[in-house]
């Protein structure tokens, strides 16, 4: 009995170490048929095996060389490729000699991440503009969609389970659809594959999307306080873990963000937060890939110390303050300000794209840009404000200017009027006695009135007078 013991203990040693010698050869889902790998990069290639295994990883492409890289002691490998210019479908092989996996129909192209809260996340199947008709004429061969499952975790994780899909009226309906029309406009105008990586979810604050420490570590952000909720997570880091770090380090060619809404609370923190979170990503993906971003649109959140606006203002001081990012307006496109989702994503995404066409690619298709104030100056009753941007003439979608209000030594709001004069707008004091500063849409949900020549409507902003 005692041999027959050893002999199954041996025996179930034996099948031990054959399982740790020749573990299955294995990849993340980032790596899944029907991908898009960046174009003209070195694109990096891992995933899991036996120790001290050789992996040969070989593109199919012309001209592409094989590569090889050994299984390091944790049972991972990573390599890099060299991808050519855009096109596709190819095939990639990866072989340990035992076992093969063939990835098919791989896209070279553009690769962008498409992260945020709700506004980001916001489907055909959440109700959009014309959704309907949208998803009918989806089918784009050269658009892919990698989803990112909404899911959380206590600690930074290295895979998911989802996979690359073409863009079809099925996958088109359950993904963001300012990512898709983003996207589908890059498709279009640069006449490449382009791959989208959505990873959104409603409600959740910008500390969720960072590493934990980068929070934590920070004595003012580490102080800030969120409000529990039921339907989203408000922990540092934990959607950064799930949603985030199993697609480090996929090349990608930039990001675009769609989030603030439920951080103006903490408005005054929220320029601080953000640098934090491109930083850390740039360092994870491991360049300083451009960032765009929407500015939260006017809405009637109540806010009793005006935070929504603070928050725009921090928003338009990150785009000042942190090299290759920019920021677009969409305050022309809300058509109800009770509802905080405007629905015209369309519009949103293919601004967000124009953005990206002239700043990243060199390719003006169309205006994208607000103007913004340069100066306010005083002389007598009389403020001449001047604004920087890519504009001919300022105009008014009403007869009487809205929007405006002047600030009186006492701290007393005070409407004012105002007139356009080409790129300036001539501000009336009127009534104010010694006015100290000028506002316009600086609030919850006001909509000003001022357009640019191309229908673009005037940032935000307070300002003093000089």
């Amino acid at each position: 009995m005692k041999n027959l013991r050893k002999f199954f203990a041996a025996f179930a040693v034996a099948v031990l170490n054959i399982g740790i010698s020749f573990a299955q050869l294995q990849m993340p889902a980032v790596f899944t048929d029907g991908m898009v790998l960046q174009q003209n990069s070195n694109v990096r290639i891992w995933g899991w095996g036996s120790a001290s295994e050789t992996v040969t990883v070989s593109p199919k492409w012309e001209g592409a060389q094989a590569v090889k890289t050994k299984v390091d002691s944790n049972g991972k490998w990573s390599t890099e490729i060299s991808t050519p210019s855009a096109g596709g479908p190819y095939s990639i092989d990866i072989t340990n000699g035992r076992e093969t996996i063939t990835l098919s129909d791989v896209l070279l192209g553009e690769v962008w991440l498409c992260s945020g809260q709700s506004n980001m996340e916001w489907s055909v199947n959440h109700g959009i503009m014309n959704g309907d008709k949208e998803a009918a004429n989806a089918a784009c061969a050269t658009l892919r969609i990698f989803h990112m499952p909404k899911q959380g975790a206590d600690s930074p994780q290295d895979d998911c389970r989802t996979k690359w899909e073409k863009s079809s009226p099925e996958s088109m309906r359950k993904t963001s659809a300012t990512a898709y029309f983003f996207g589908r406009m890059l498709t279009e105008k640069l006449n490449v594959p382009v791959g989208i990586m959505v990873t959104a979810w409603g409600g959740t604050p910008a500390e969720v999307w960072t590493p934990a420490e980068e929070v934590k570590n920070d004595p003012v952000l580490s102080n800030c306080k969120l409000s529990p909720a039921a339907w989203w997570p408000i922990t540092p880091g934990v959607l950064y873990n799930q949603m985030i770090h199993p697609m480090i380090p996929y090349e990608i060619a930039g990001c675009i963000w769609y989030q603030g809404e439920s951080n103006h609370e903490n408005a005054s923190s929220y320029e601080r937060l953000m640098t934090k979170l491109v930083n850390s990503w740039r360092k994870d993906f491991g360049k300083d890939f451009p960032f765009y971003y929407v500015q939260i649109a006017p809405h009637t959140y109540n806010s009793k110390k005006n935070t929504p606006a603070q928050l725009r203002e921090q928003q338009m001081l990150m785009a000042e303050h942190v090299d290759n990012c920019a920021m677009i307006n969409i305050s022309d496109l809300v058509e109800n300000v009770k509802d905080i989702h405007p629905r015209n994503k369309r519009a949103i995404g293919e601004r967000l794209a124009k953005l990206a066409l002239d700043k990243t690619y060199g390719k003006y298709v169309g205006a994208y840009e607000s103007p913004k104030l340069k100066e306010a100056v005083r002389s007598g009753k009389k403020i001449t404000l001047s604004f920087d941007g890519n504009f001919e003439k300022l105009t008014s979608t009403s007869k009487e200017i809205t929007g405006f209000a002047v600030v009186d030594a006492n701290g007393k709001q005070i409407p004012a009027k105002a007139k356009i004069k080409g790129r300036e707008i001539i501000i009336s004091t009127g009534s104010a006695e010694a006015p100290v500063q000028i506002l316009y849409c600086f609030d919850d949900a006001t909509i000003g009135s001022l357009r640019t020549d191309a229908g673009l409507p005037v940032l935000p902003f307070r300002t003093k007078i000089k």
